[in-house]
């Protein structure tokens, strides 16, 4: 049976088990997802001829789909930002295996890109990397090891929706999937509620400010993740950050003297401390932009806030009422 434990409040436990309990019993009757199953992904197709036991992970967060469905993965990525006790996990999955009752598992260290060895020694019958920024190399190489799962559509654009219904399907899970979907969702659309100031304001994620050179400012675009993310809160994607994502791309940049072009940005987001947030406020050219002179402004550290304003399936309900709370600040500062 599954079963989601996350730290919420009571009544985001009850509405989640409501929807849980729902899909579980509407498919009592259905019959269990089967194997060979093939996903198509953006390097072709893999098969998986039958239900995993033995499950790997690769990249950031997708060792968080198996965990949050009930299967602790033989191997996964060491955590490599936001970790503050450097044990190479990020609190929302200590707990998470806490919960399981099990041990961490084996950790990658993917510092200088993908250790396929130790993938390898792991023994997967399935490596899951639906949120992840494979090459063509590193999908081949690793298809050696076991079959892979990639993104479908480019690098890192898989949004936690997606990162779900990938892997979850690979594991066989597909109702598990949809139910754990479901309950995040109704977990996002309770916090929002009690948020209404979001609803219609716009919010433009930078990717880091040089304190020491701020002549060109460089953002996520629609397709990254954490300005996804921004949707599911309400907020609306500027026309000038939409407009330099058509090429694909999950980044963008545009030089400060053009910084007028940015006037349709109600709520700036970054990574940063008050000495950057001081710096930006007296920089002639920064100075300009409404958000700065609103104040509308939500900087982030290397802590688990932090990373968790990149969305997934476990750090969304640890951190969601903190960092809605941030951006509820900034957006009543430009009212």
């Amino acid at each position: 049976m599954f079963l989601l434990h996350l730290p919420l409040r009571l009544c985001h436990i009850a509405v989640g088990y409501v929807l849980w309990l729902g899909l579980v019993l509407a498919g009592q009757g259905a019959v269990a997802q089967s194997f060979p199953l093939t996903i198509d992904h953006a390097f072709g197709a893999t098969t998986i001829m039958a239900r995993p036991e033995r499950v790997a992970t690769v990249a950031w967060a997708n060792h968080e789909v198996p965990l949050a469905l009930g299967i602790v993965p033989v191997g996964m990525a060491r955590a490599n930002f936001g970790d503050d006790d450097g044990d190479g996990l990020l609190p929302w999955v200590s707990q998470r295996l806490a919960e399981l009752d099990a041990k961490p598992p084996v950790l990658f260290d993917e510092g200088d890109g993908i250790d396929f060895e130790a993938v390898a020694e792991t023994r997967p019958d399935v490596i899951l990397a639906a949120y992840s920024g494979l090459t063509q190399a590193d999908y081949e190489m690793l298809s050696r090891i076991a079959p892979v799962v990639p993104y479908r559509r480019a690098p890192w654009a898989t949004d936690w929706r997606e990162m779900i219904t990938l892997n979850g399907t690979a594991l066989g899970l597909a109702s598990e999937t949809s139910a754990l979907i479901a309950e995040i969702e109704a977990q996002i659309a309770d916090t929002m509620a009690r948020y209404p100031e979001l609803v219609g304001k716009t919010a433009m994620f930078v990717t880091h400010l040089d304190i020491r050179d701020l002549s060109m400012i460089r953002f996520y675009t629609a397709h990254d993740t954490r300005v996804k993310f921004f949707a599911d809160l309400g907020l609306a994607t500027p026309q000038s950050v939409v407009e330099a994502g058509t090429d694909g791309s999950y980044s963008g940049q545009i030089s400060a003297e053009r910084i007028d072009e940015l006037a349709d940005v109600d709520i700036l987001v970054s990574y940063g401390g008050a000495a950057l947030l001081d710096r930006i406020r007296k920089n002639l050219l920064t100075a300009h932009m409404k958000s700065i002179r609103n104040d509308a402004v939500v900087l982030l550290s290397n802590d688990p806030l932090g990373t968790a304003a990149n969305p997934t399936p476990l750090s969304i309900p640890y951190v969601l009422e903190s960092y809605v709370a941030l951006l509820a600040d900034a957006a009543r500062k430009t009212q």
